[in-house]
């Protein structure tokens, strides 16, 4: 066992003991030389005592003692639970650091337009409005590289909190499995494809430009992953049939139960552009790199 701390013969641990044991802390109190070590089974329990012994008035009730030590765990176990949290974002920004600054934009959106009840502070984020009467006037229309990005931008705003939690959800579950199995620049260009043909089939569509989230590009993802699971299975892309059967039929009924709120022709515009973008990366992998992952 690892020795934590080490006392005075003249410290009665009776009342300390009793509350380690409280808190599930083992632990094996014993004298040598004179002295009196508590000794514990791994290092976090050991800074544990270290920082509880040391609040520990021994002169002190029994429930003053109870208190200081419960703060001092509350405060130890924070500052434990802080930095593991802080651990696995740096790991999901090194490992998927497209996923994670989306998934941090769309949080700062929603924070910002308060889910999107005040829409008007993140206006600049809709689509741009330019010519609707076809896609090649709107491509035409599209004349610099500032107006592209506003085409993409409606992806980052969401009208409530279900809207942007699922729309994350689902972001997160695939934007983890493909930028790890694949180049980053690579699923950006999904990202980018998908946002663009969703959000345009919405504007040619209902031609206005205050529409908004992430539903487009997720299932993109799911067109995109589920030709790659198809046609390349050793990439192990978590998605089989019935999932992508459940997005499309989960469509089909908020088209038939919810149409005038739900922006289908993004669903299917991200749905089609995924589907396409998934078949060409496939057989690039399978025809020109001879390869059965991608990546």
């Amino acid at each position: 066992m690892i020795k934590a701390v080490s006392l005075g013969i003249e410290f009665n641990l009776l009342e300390f003991s009793s509350y380690l044991h409280s808190q599930n802390i083992l632990h094996q109190i014993s004298e040598e030389s004179g002295r009196q070590v508590i000794r514990v089974g791994s290092e976090t329990d050991a800074q544990l005592v270290q920082q509880a012994i040391a609040g520990w008035n021994f002169d002190d009730n029994p429930d003053d003692k109870k208190s200081t030590f419960d703060l001092i765990l509350a405060i130890l176990q924070l500052k434990k639970y802080g930095a593991r949290f802080g651990r696995q974002l740096t790991h999901s920004f090194k490992s998927t650091p497209i996923t994670f600054l989306l998934f941090t934009i769309c949080a700062l959106v929603a924070l910002v337009s308060q889910l999107g009840s005040e829409a008007n502070r993140v206006a600049y984020l809709f689509y741009p409005l330019i010519a609707t009467n076809g896609l090649e006037s709107l491509l035409g229309d599209i004349g610099s590289f500032t107006i592209f990005l506003q085409t993409l931008t409606p992806m980052f705003l969401h009208f409530g909190l279900l809207h942007i939690v699922f729309n994350m959800l689902w972001l997160w579950y695939f934007g983890k499995q493909l930028e790890v199995v694949q180049p980053s620049w690579l699923f950006l260009i999904v990202i980018v494809v998908t946002s663009f043909v969703a959000n345009t089939a919405q504007y040619l569509t209902v031609n206005y430009n205050n529409f908004g989230g992430m539903s487009g590009v997720v299932y993109g993802l799911v067109g995109y992953a589920w030709v790659i699971q198809l046609l390349v299975p050793r990439s192990r892309i978590q998605i089989n049939g019935s999932m992508f059967a459940f997005f499309v039929v989960a469509l089909v009924i908020m088209e038939i139960v919810a149409s005038s709120w739900i922006a289908t022709a993004a669903h299917v515009g991200g749905l089609v552009s995924g589907l396409g973008l998934g078949l060409v990366v496939a057989t690039y992998y399978r025809v020109k790199a001879k390869s059965e992952m991608i990546g």
